[in-house]
């Protein structure tokens, strides 16, 4: 039996992690764990994906951020209209058809500032969230005997050690369950052309707008719905979704 689990975590943000200067247009700080098979990941999501670059853009090399689809920057200024919308209909398409399981902690920086006199940080906040909630998971797929790889995307030398330690330090036992978890932080270069964290990464606004404004219409997070954790009564909150406070 292999030392590791069967599936594989991709985990990336969206929103600023400051407290000092908080964007009144976007006052949150979203992180994402994007959860798949090992072999569903290997079999089907990056050869979907890698076909679609290979379409639409002649080669593979591009990397998938959502800020820059949405700003129209790099490889995606010259989409015209109806190019833009096929690619986003055929990632939307992938992203539906691709089995995996979606854990997203959302972070109010507004009210988690008034809430607490030294209020922690929120992408280490988040983090610890997210591996509680994840490992309840691993629990539900008999995996938690086994090593579980957690991939971040890098953020600077000091910020990379400081998460680092953090995530060392709640899976060492610092955690809800007063037990060691069984994950391993992976920090991945940002150029990396990783398949998982770009559709962690892609997925991160979405869900922190659907949060931010729930009235507004909001084209992937009619698919991301059916990926969230949920619990035996298909409950999200709490589960798939942690909002805090």
């Amino acid at each position: 039996m292999s030392d590791f689990s069967d599936y594989i975590v991709f985990v990336d943000e969206s929103g600023d992690h400051s407290l000092e200067s908080i964007d009144q247009g976007y006052p949150i700080f979203v992180l994402t764990f994007c959860i798949i098979r090992k072999l569903i990941y290997t079999n089907e999501l990056v050869p979907k994906i890698k076909a679609l670059k290979l379409a639409t853009f002649g080669h593979d090399s591009v990397v998938l951020h959502e800020r820059d689809i949405r700003n129209k920057y790099g490889a995606f200024s010259k989409f015209g209209k109806e190019v833009r919308e096929k690619f986003l209909g055929a990632l939307t398409s992938i992203i539906d058809e691709v089995e995996f399981a979606l854990i997203a902690v959302v972070i109010d920086k507004e009210k988690h500032k008034r809430r607490y006199v030294t209020p922690e940080h929120p992408y280490h906040l988040a983090m610890n969230f997210g591996l509680e909630r994840l490992y309840k998971f691993m629990r539900t797929k008999n995996q938690e005997g086994q090593v579980t790889h957690v991939l971040c995307e890098s953020r600077g030398k000091n910020e990379d050690k400081q998460l680092e330690l953090e995530f060392r330090r709640v899976c060492g036992g610092v955690n809800y369950f007063n037990s060691k978890l069984p994950f391993e932080i992976i920090i991945t270069d940002k150029k990396a052309n990783c398949e998982g964290l770009q559709i962690a990464d892609l997925m991160a606004r979405p869900i922190g707008m659907s949060v931010l404004r729930p009235n507004q219409s909001n084209r992937a997070m009619e698919v991301l719905e059916k990926k969230f954790y949920v619990n035996e009564w298909g409950n999200k909150n709490g589960f798939g979704l942690k909002i805090f406070p």
